[in-house]
């Protein structure tokens, strides 16, 4: 064979394989993580002028987080701020490399739409890391990167992921 024809050869064999189109099905995620979890309390809270409870649902590589937020402290409007009790979601994609849960979404209402102002909780995007401590079957726990309570979940239901197309 002539040099340049393996050259071309080459070329055009690099060129199939580098690039491929992106699947057209979400992901899996992780198999443990499937379903509902919730946070039922957090240590030492009738101590804390502040905390968060957490709920997420896991399905296949999306999260769906409900925040329920406590303070004694009010920080914001008192028609916001509902007596110190108030809740936030979070829509998004997760990832788990190692022992690192890595979840990027955004605020959301309710229902999980996008919001389209801030109002008045956090809006736009969220980004966390979370160091996973795997207890049993049914709990798990979650260390925040950016707090230093730790997230003791327990598994509410258990689901399993069937990909849907993007």
């Amino acid at each position: 064979m002539s040099k340049a024809f393996t050259f071309y050869l080459l070329a055009f064999s690099f060129f199939l394989t580098a690039c491929s189109p992106n699947p057209n099905l979400q992901g899996r995620g992780e198999d443990y993580l499937q379903g509902e979890w919730k946070q039922d309390s957090v240590p030492m809270q009738k101590q804390l002028l502040s905390y968060s409870l957490y709920r997420f649902k896991f399905t296949c590589d999306s999260v769906y987080m409900e925040l329920s937020e406590y303070s004694k402290v009010n920080t914001g409007m008192d028609s916001c701020m509902l007596d110190g009790h108030w809740k936030e979601y979070i829509r998004g994609t997760y990832s788990q490399r190692d022992d690192t849960l890595h979840i990027r979404g955004n605020f959301c209402n309710a229902d999980y739409t996008l919001k389209k102002q801030a109002g008045c909780f956090r809006s736009g995007p969220y980004e966390e890391y979370f160091k996973v401590n795997k207890k049993a079957d049914s709990t798990v726990q979650f260390l925040s990167t950016s707090n230093v309570i730790p997230i003791n979940l327990h598994l509410i239901k258990r689901t399993s992921c069937t990909p849907k197309p993007l």
